[in-house]
């Protein structure tokens, strides 16, 4: 009875010191998510979060969440610059990226695609299905006919028109903050940060109830971009970077610029280092200037981050940079801090 007693004594004893560590941790801001969250980027996120959530709501998987999120925007005809509708390149031709990231360090990518509706669908078999993480072009699309996806014409009626608009004058230049505005953009009539015809470059970071953290970005990129160029979008640890020890970032706009600091792992280092997240994405701003003072004064980027306790954050260099996020206690459309 006497070794029974003892038992257990150090049984309850033993119970109790984890729950006063778990209290501990939870002080020190390390313990796991209090419940599932997802943030994305620009006013789309809002109907992209929402797709998500049938998934996180369910106590499902944020990979599952992340990819079902991004399919929206992939599939909405509306938005220009990702996915079915996107504006082409300067040959007429719509290409898309996308990339995405599991809580395991494991990604996948797909850059120069055509004729796939969901890019990011693609990006989440090469992940699954091969030994490699990025496939592009042709390859890519040879994968996704492959694995049951349908070949389709992407460039709808308004991207066409907008196409041989611009081959009227073939001026190439990035517009700020096009991420808000339709092609037709007006700015006596429309006053950012944009409305109804809001689309970009979409990312998309999710945790789900159990703790799981997964990441999604996808894109048709630049309007009129040339042939074969790719920005950070499908760029893993430039547009996209998740780490389940720390957190994950995400980045918007012109991706060049993005690409030169490895926008989306130098956030996660930063909140490695103890940075909030939003502190994080303005440090990663601040370098771009740092880089190219001159040049970033007339671009548009953006960086949202997510930390593995679920503290979330943006900055961006310029006005109008939009994210959404949908948690158990709130859904809302944030407008970042900027810059300029």
């Amino acid at each position: 009875m006497s070794t029974r007693r003892k038992f257990l004594q150090q049984s309850i004893l033993g119970t109790a010191g984890m729950v006063t560590g778990a209290a501990s941790l939870a002080a020190m801001g390390d313990a796991p998510a209090a419940g599932a969250i997802v943030v994305s980027t620009w006013n789309m996120g809002l109907e992209a979060n929402a797709a998500a959530w049938e998934i996180l709501g369910k106590n499902g998987y944020a990979l599952d969440a992340v990819e079902a999120g991004v399919r929206v925007p992939e599939a909405d005809p509306k938005g220009n610059s990702v996915g079915y509708g996107g504006l082409p390149d300067r040959d007429g031709r719509v290409t898309l990226d996308a990339c995405i990231m599991d809580d395991r360090y494991n990604g996948g990518s797909v850059m120069c695609l055509e004729h796939i509706m969901h890019p990011i669908s693609v990006a989440r078999l090469v992940m699954e299905k091969t030994p490699h993480i990025i496939l592009v072009g042709e390859g890519a699309h040879r994968f996704a006919l492959a694995n049951g996806f349908k070949k389709e014409n992407l460039l709808t009626p308004a991207s066409e028109k907008a196409w041989k608009e611009w081959l009227k004058t073939s001026k190439y230049e990035p517009v700020m903050n096009i991420e808000n505005k339709s092609y037709s953009y007006n700015k006596q009539t429309d006053p950012m940060p944009g409305g109804i015809d809001n689309h970009d470059t979409i990312g998309m970071l999710a945790i789900d109830n159990s703790g799981r953290m997964s990441g999604a970005c996808t894109t048709s990129g630049l309007a009129f971009k040339m042939q074969g160029r790719v920005g950070d979008s499908p760029v893993i640890g430039a547009g996209l970077y998740v780490d389940p020890e720390v957190g994950a970032a995400t980045a918007t706009g012109v991706g060049e610029e993005v690409i030169r600091i490895v926008g989306a792992h130098l956030i996660v280092e930063l909140m490695r280092q103890g940075r909030k997240p939003e502190a994080a994405c303005k440090e990663a701003v601040e370098r771009l200037i740092k880089r190219n003072p001159t040049k970033a004064k007339d671009i548009q980027v953006g960086f949202l981050a997510l930390s593995k306790t679920g503290e979330y954050g943006a900055y961006a260099l310029q006005k109008g940079f939009t994210y959404a996020v949908k948690s158990q206690t709130e859904e809302k459309l944030y407008t970042a801090k900027s810059i300029y």
